[in-house]
């Protein structure tokens, strides 16, 4: 029941796009009143011609209002204005290039996602509408809002995740220096350096302060901060990688990201002009700042590229006595009591009955698992709540990240996922080898999650540039000629 697999991930992702896509009807006015040829005649209201199509200044103005209901910390309103507007001309593009490749959403394909999200929401259709009414706006404009989105997600998967290539060499590697790592005390080991005026790969690691060149001066310099920061703690006795997941844990906007080895000409530019003299394990000299904020960069590794060796796409896997035979992760055995969600439980109730279970857990008055077998809403009640052992990947994310911050021995506080609500007691680790198959599994997941990033901003970058973008109404701080 709490494994997930990537059609469900993507369904249930759409599910939920839909689901605050409704909320947001509760700030947003229904502007689809207004036609297209009004729009165009009065070209005040057009912040900006993209392609064949516009941006006017209310979908600006209504996005913003979303984004201030949603009480998240938000930049300065000029920044903000201008951040809304990129993001509206991103899709716009991405709308009109989806519509020109034929990207489609069938009338019934849309009437499945909206049934889904209503009984997500536990109402009927008619309720949904009734909902949607009460907003303000109409079910045609919510059915046109969730459409777009839609088109965007498959548009997207098509272009970039459908093109994300794996080799078998590539999946090898992986596994291969996994393995070397695990053997050298978690030390990779180096690969044969190039030779003067040889080609060469470089393994480039990343971790990226966001800061929009058009941000304030005190954002800009509060992202600058703390990317100087993160260098000097990268140059001291630190783990690069530990050091990027803990600065992204702290703020979600910081990425960190291992770019895989790749040729000087696969590099961003900037990237390489800052590790051109840096030497295998060491950090770059500066911070590097680009159009999308500051980046503080260290070269994992740099080896000789064989001349004349084939493309790793090209290569076939070998079966030698070399060929990488195993791959260690961590499993945990853990046990969960699960209250679904359902009419008449709502999330304070359920979150109170599963508090209360915990403080008798750990008064030690009560078993975990006589607790789950009595109230668990799951099929592992019968066997007092034992979800059996689990490793990366196998949980739903928020389970997941809930049972790995518990100690053996631990229960949670309640932790909600889309099947309701949860509590877990972790029972044991250990470190575990795959089988081969699913290694070479968990080894194509993570590349293809290393690579997705760096290909999904390569490919909007590209989509933007390619377009042809006016902005006008240069009377308002939110629009400047491009």
């Amino acid at each position: 029941m709490m494994r997930r697999n990537r059609f469900n991930q993507a369904l249930v992702a759409m599910i939920l796009a839909g689901a605050a896509l409704l909320s947001q009807l509760v700030f947003a006015q229904d502007s689809s009143k207004t036609s297209t040829d009004s729009r165009i005649r009065n070209i005040d209201g057009v912040a900006a011609v993209v392609n064949t199509g516009y941006v006017t200044r209310k979908e600006i103005d209504d996005r913003i209002v979303a984004l201030q209901k949603q009480g998240s910390k938000l930049p300065d309103a000029a920044t903000l204005r201008k951040t809304v507007l990129e993001r509206l001309i991103i899709e716009k593009i991405q709308l009109q290039n989806a519509e020109q490749e034929g990207v489609v959403v069938t009338n019934k394909e849309l009437d499945k996602i909206i049934g889904d999200i209503a009984a997500k929401n536990k109402l009927t259709v008619a309720e949904l509408k009734v909902k949607i009414a009460a907003t303000g706006s109409t079910y045609e404009r919510y059915r046109q809002m969730l459409r777009d989105d839609v088109i965007i997600s498959r548009y997207r998967e098509r272009e970039v995740e459908g093109k994300i290539k794996i080799s078998d060499a590539e999946v090898d590697n992986f596994i291969t220096d996994r393995n070397r790592a695990v053997a050298g005390g978690g030390k990779p080991a180096r690969s044969t350096p190039a030779a003067k005026g040889e080609p060469e790969e470089i393994d480039v690691a990343q971790i990226f302060i966001p800061a929009d060149a058009n941000a304030g001066a005190g954002a800009q310099a509060e992202a600058k901060k703390k990317a100087e920061s993160l260098l000097r703690e990268a140059r001291g006795d630190v783990d690069f990688l530990q050091l990027g997941a803990i600065a992204a844990k702290d703020n979600p906007k910081i990425k960190f990201q291992e770019l895989g080895y790749r040729t000087p000409d696969r590099l961003p530019q900037l990237f390489y002009e800052a590790v051109r003299n840096t030497g295998s394990g060491q950090v770059a000299n500066a911070v590097v700042k680009s159009p999308a904020g500051y980046h503080v960069l260290k070269v994992l590794d740099r080896r000789a590229l064989v001349a004349g060796a084939p493309e790793p796409q090209q290569s076939a896997p070998q079966e030698s006595a070399s060929t990488p035979q195993n791959i260690m992760v961590t499993q945990t055995l853990s046990r969960h009591i699960l209250l679904r969600s359902r009419a008449g439980l709502t999330d304070q109730d359920a979150e109170r009955r599963l508090a209360g279970y915990r403080d008798q857990v750990r008064a030690k008055t009560a078993d975990f698992g006589e607790l789950a077998k009595k109230y668990s809403e799951d099929g592992s009640a019968a066997n007092g709540g034992n979800l059996g052992w689990m490793g990366p990947g196998d949980l739903v994310p928020e389970f997941d990240q809930a049972m790995n911050r518990l100690q053996i021995g631990d229960v949670s506080n309640p932790v909600k996922t889309e099947f309701g609500w949860h509590l877990i007691q972790v029972l044991e680790r250990r470190e575990a080898q795959l089988t081969l198959e699913k290694q070479r599994q968990f080894a194509r997941a993570a590349i293809r999650e290393r690579k997705f990033e760096q290909a999904y901003q390569d490919w909007l970058r590209e989509l933007r540039d390619t377009a042809t973008v006016k902005i006008i109404n240069a009377d308002d701080p939110a629009a400047s000629p491009r």
